[in-house]
């Protein structure tokens, strides 16, 4: 059943961040109504067709994360739709929209509009670049509020190189894990109160909360230190470096007292253990080109299961570098529960990465079509089949034919 059965989650929102809020909230026994305009539903249920996105016959983006979801096809802008919306409205614990201010104010779904429908609603809202300011009304997609926005994207790249357009929903699934989070809050504060409310996030404060450590540093006028190459790092020993069997893996040494004597052990240099050219972290750097050069050097020698094997009997921290689909066949990330098959396809999926000891989450299913719960959920709202026919004849609500 999952720890949050009997609560009812109305999905207005469009693509990623706030609908994917809706999707874990799924996992864990919610029910959740996924309004969409008819004929075509969520423009995110095609993303799979963009032109740069890996190619299938399969619509993997919305299995992701239209999973679990029943589809209403409705015309938000009929006004035969207005009673349709407020007995949902009524019906639900939590609305769910990424519609900007104007959008919300020309449906007239702020929640001022609404609130009196439902005293004990969670309205959650996601926006691009926040609800304030001279931006509110800007559009907003992960790649241009969170990834580009928040200076990531200038961040993350080696000297001379260009920026990277970030993955698809690399900032979105963050973003929906922090409206989950206000979401529960505010379920909580309905608890103890009796009384739903408003929460919000936005792409761009999420963009900057990732990005906080650097932010921090401009907010105290610390000085940057010159981009650097993977030949010529500022640390040697934080870098990738490639196997004989053409893997990659990175270090993470950050304990410079202890674990440049483990590494000097791992690679069988003791006599450099005291090389004043790589004794201290300051010596490392000023010989990083000299340094990277050696390293490079003994590990393209062995295999990576080699290293895996020298590098835990030595206690030396470091990652492997895998590609998404070799990532896509880790057996670690099925074991620690990050995959999980459908209950009703052939194809594994990624669940959501919370787990509640003693409770299991919903076998996930794909997602209707669009407009295929449309009668259904009319009916469940108490619409009698005459109006629901003639919701239908008026193009407002999308209900598939018998």
């Amino acid at each position: 059943m999952g720890i949050l059965s009997g609560i009812r989650v109305l999905d207005l929102a469009t693509y990623i961040a706030a609908p994917a809020a809706a999707t874990i909230m799924s996992d864990f026994g919610a029910d959740v109504i996924k309004v969409e305009r008819p004929p075509h539903g969520d423009p995110y249920r095609y993303l799979s067709l963009v032109p740069g996105m890996p190619v299938s016959g399969e619509k993997y983006c919305w299995l992701l994360d239209g999973r679990n979801k029943r589809s209403v096809a409705l015309d938000l802008s009929a006004p035969e739709v207005r009673e349709v919306l407020e007995r949902l409205v009524r019906w639900c614990d939590v609305l769910i929209t990424n519609f900007q201010p104007a959008q919300l104010e020309k449906f007239r779904l702020r929640y001022e509009d609404i609130a009196g429908w439902n005293e004990r609603l969670i309205f959650a809202s996601v926006t691009g670049y926040g609800e304030a300011g001279e931006e509110a009304e800007k559009p907003g997609f992960d790649m241009t509020a969170y990834w580009a926005r928040s200076g990531l994207m200038s961040t993350i790249h080696n000297a001379g190189a260009d920026p990277a357009p970030s993955p698809a929903g690399f900032g979105d699934h963050p973003t929906a894990m922090a409206l989950f989070g206000a979401i529960m809050m505010a379920l909580y504060q309905r608890e103890r109160t009796g009384k739903g409310g408003k929460v919000s996030t936005s792409l761009v404060a999420n963009g900057a909360w990732s990005n906080s450590c650097n932010l921090q540093a401009a907010f105290v006028g610390a000085q940057w230190p010159v981009r650097r190459t993977r030949q010529r790092p500022s640390n040697p020993l934080v870098n990738h470096y490639l196997t004989k069997d053409g893997k990659r893996f990175i270090l993470c040494l950050l304990e410079p007292a202890r674990d440049w004597v483990r590494l000097c052990m791992a690679f069988g240099w003791a006599d450099l253990v005291l090389d004043e050219r790589f004794h201290t972290p300051a010596s490392r750097r000023e010989h990083a080109a000299e340094l990277v050069a050696l390293i490079d050097g003994v590990v393209e020698t062995k295999d990576l299961a080699e290293w895996a094997e020298i590098f835990r009997s030595h206690e030396v921290v470091w990652g492997i570098v895998p590609s998404t689909e070799e990532t896509a066949q880790d057996g670690q990330l099925e074991a620690a529960g990050a995959f999980v098959r459908f209950a009703d396809a052939p194809w594994r999926t990624v669940m959501s990465p919370i787990t509640i000891e003693g409770e299991t989450k919903v076998a996930p299913r794909i997602g209707s079509t669009v407009g295929a719960d449309t009668e259904a959920v009319l009916a469940e709202l108490g619409f009698a089949q005459e109006i629901r026919e003639k919701l239908r004849f008026a193009g407002a609500a999308g209900i598939p034919a018998k």
